[in-house]
């Protein structure tokens, strides 16, 4: 498996279209939540990407400070279906944190979370910053973590 970052201009139509596909699926389709998915703020973001072969494992948008947040965040992350359960989501989330803490120095990550994953994300020291609130009908809650400058586990 072979792990790639790449800003909004590097990727090329391929991998956009890869991408976009893959989050219509789960986001739209899957989770049967009609709405506007591209939301304008993939030209001022990172794409990691998780792939066996030609297949995309996982996904992660990567926002630089600004973009959203006055800190970065983190969004749009999935996992293949094929892939649930094998740890990818773990490995996923480690190394987009050990980007943003050891590439861009962040030391502050927000993210909107579905609520059925906020103990997922507390597992890796995500605090809950909002009440649960309905965002295109399904519950979520806005997380936040504190970074310290170190290495994320598992990340190498």
């Amino acid at each position: 498996m072979e792990w790639t970052l790449h800003t909004f201009e590097e990727l090329t139509v391929q991998q956009l279209y890869e991408i976009l596909m893959a989050r219509n699926a789960i986001f739209v389709v899957e989770q049967e939540c009609a709405y506007q998915e591209i939301d304008g703020h993939d030209p001022k973001s990172a794409h990691l990407t998780l792939k066996d072969g030609e297949e995309l494992v996982a996904y992660a948008r990567l926002l630089p400070a600004g973009v959203k947040y006055p800190s970065p965040s983190i969004g749009r992350i999935i996992v293949n279906p094929a892939y649930r359960g094998s740890g990818q989501g773990r490995k996923l989330l480690e190394k987009s944190l050990d980007i943003m803490v050891n590439d861009w120095g962040a030391e502050e990550i927000k993210l909107q979370a579905q609520v059925y994953l906020r103990d997922f994300y507390h597992s890796f020291g995500f605090e809950e910053t909002s009440a649960e609130y309905l965002d295109d009908g399904i519950p979520h809650v806005d997380m936040r973590m504190s970074v310290k400058k170190k290495a994320i586990k598992g990340s190498e």
